[in-house]
């Protein structure tokens, strides 16, 4: 995966996605032709697409109308039709349409505590296909809110931070309560929080008032007065689970409820690896805290290296829609207002270094 970064400084929604449909154009026409044959290939019927992106766009006009507002900016720049950027932006949504893959996506860990700013890292598992290039964006939000993220051409958010001193981390999850109603986009639940939120507080607060048709967790944290704190924010159309670090501090999530109600809806397949990968993180956490992002990332293998149950590796011997392989490990300093990243597995990070957005 290439990674792009573009800077904004209006606080205009229009403005700015007219700035980023005219910059990324072909990046955002390419990201809709790849969806729409992936979502093909998975056999989601074509009006059901459309359905689905339709109906996510016009939820998001009503919960959030400037996102929708910079989202049908980017498609007029970008001569992009917008029920088909409003697929991607809906990706999400859509693939609950379709019963959940083998895999999941994304492995986080944050640890939180009093005295220290939060020590974050995720790595982003997806289909290395379906994003030849991702994107940095530098921006300011209509509420005034400085804010830096990681997100696919089309998607409005998925890893970041703002200048409030709050970040944010993103793990896909299915429930039994998924269905092609398309509802908000989970990822504009994300990009608004790093839009408004000051706090835990007000980030639950945003995440608890859209009406959503797919099901994701947020983990936020936040730092202020020295200290900091964080929740997973576990979303499902059947409600939401608020879960917190441990006594240690430590919180982690991968692609599995863990709440103790939705976790009985739960959807994703048995052969899924979220388990092993929450296990291995779990199994670390004596060696993980108090380092920087580059021996953190060192230290997230737990000395396996690239056979670290969080490091996937494209199987080729699999249909590619069945390939995972993890593209992006990132930390999130909020102390900073930085996002760390490599664009590959923790351990490529190690070896070669991290690098600061």
């Amino acid at each position: 995966m290439k990674l792009l970064t573009a800077t904004s400084t209006t606080q205009d929604p229009d403005e700015r996605g007219g700035e980023l449909g005219l910059k990324f154009g072909d990046r955002f026409d390419r990201a809709a032709e790849l969806y729409l044959q992936h979502f093909d290939d998975l056999q989601i019927p074509a009006d059901t697409v459309r359905c689905i992106a339709e109906t996510s766009h016009a939820a998001l006009g009503v919960w959030a109308p400037g996102l929708a507002a910079e989202t049908e900016a980017i498609a007029a720049a970008a001569h992009v039709e917008l029920w088909k950027l409003a697929a991607v932006g809906a990706r999400t949504e859509v693939l609950a349409a379709a019963p959940p893959r083998s895999e999941g996506e994304c492995s986080t860990a944050v640890f939180t505590g009093v005295g220290r700013a939060p020590e974050t890292m995720q790595t982003w598992d997806w289909h290395a296909f379906l994003v030849p290039d991702g994107l940095l964006v530098s921006l300011v939000s209509e509420e005034g809110r400085r804010v830096k993220m990681f997100t696919e051409f089309g998607t409005a958010a998925k890893i970041g931070v703002n200048d409030a001193g709050l970040g944010l981390h993103f793990n896909i999850l299915a429930h039994t309560g998924d269905s092609d109603h398309g509802g908000v986009s989970v990822h504009a639940i994300a990009r608004r929080i790093l839009n408004e939120a000051t706090s835990l507080e007000e980030a639950e607060k945003i995440a608890a008032s859209a009406a959503v048709s797919a099901s994701t967790c947020l983990t936020v944290f936040e730092l202020h007065e020295g200290s900091s704190r964080a929740a997973s924010l576990e979303l499902s159309p059947s409600g939401m689970g608020i879960v917190r670090p441990g006594e240690d501090g430590w919180l982690f999530h991968t692609n599995h409820f863990l709440d103790p109600e939705l976790c009985r809806g739960d959807t994703m397949p048995a052969d899924s690896t979220t388990a092993e990968r929450y296990q291995h993180l779990d199994a670390i956490r004596g060696s993980l805290a108090g380092l920087g992002p580059l021996d953190r990332a060192r230290a997230a293998c737990g000395g396996e290296g690239a056979k670290a149950a969080i490091c996937m590796t494209p199987d080729t011997g699999k249909p590619l829609i069945d390939q995972w392989c993890t593209l992006l490990t990132v930390c999130v300093d909020v102390e900073n207002f930085a996002l760390v990243y490599y664009p590959g597995r923790p351990d490529e990070a190690a070896a070669h270094g991290l690098t600061r957005f």
